[in-house]
């Protein structure tokens, strides 16, 4: 079984910065790709950040383009996701996911994502 396990969540001030990890055990971790994902009270989940399996490519929504960076290190089977110029309306739980074994491409959509951690509460005041 796969498993993730995410991190490093907390409450940051607007215009500050918050790295998320995501560790991942159970299944090859290289042999899928991962995203990020978040969901704020009363709205729908919405997609963050993708990687692919090898970590060459990566995809942004438009709302964190340029503040948002996300990484993998295959080696320590962990995904990354630093947060910089952080403002209130990023205030979610984020939530990592991976796509099933052996599915290395990015995308975009929760449905194509098999397995899930259970989220970190990431707070922005204004």
């Amino acid at each position: 079984q796969v498993q993730l396990v995410e991190s490093g969540g907390g409450l940051v001030q607007a215009g500050g910065s918050l790295r998320l990890s995501c560790a991942v055990s159970g299944r090859t971790f290289s042999s899928s790709a991962m995203g990020w994902f978040r969901q704020a009270p009363g709205k729908e989940r919405e997609f963050v950040a993708a990687i692919s399996g090898s970590g060459s490519t990566t995809y942004y929504a438009d709302s964190v383009k340029a503040r948002f960076t996300i990484s993998r290190d295959n080696a320590k089977n962990t995904v990354y996701l630093q947060m910089n110029s952080l403002k209130p309306d990023d205030t979610a739980v984020y939530l990592c996911a991976a796509r099933s074994i052996g599915s290395p491409l990015i995308d975009t959509s929760t449905s194509r994502y098999a397995y899930w951690g259970q989220g970190t509460q990431v707070t922005v005041s204004s």
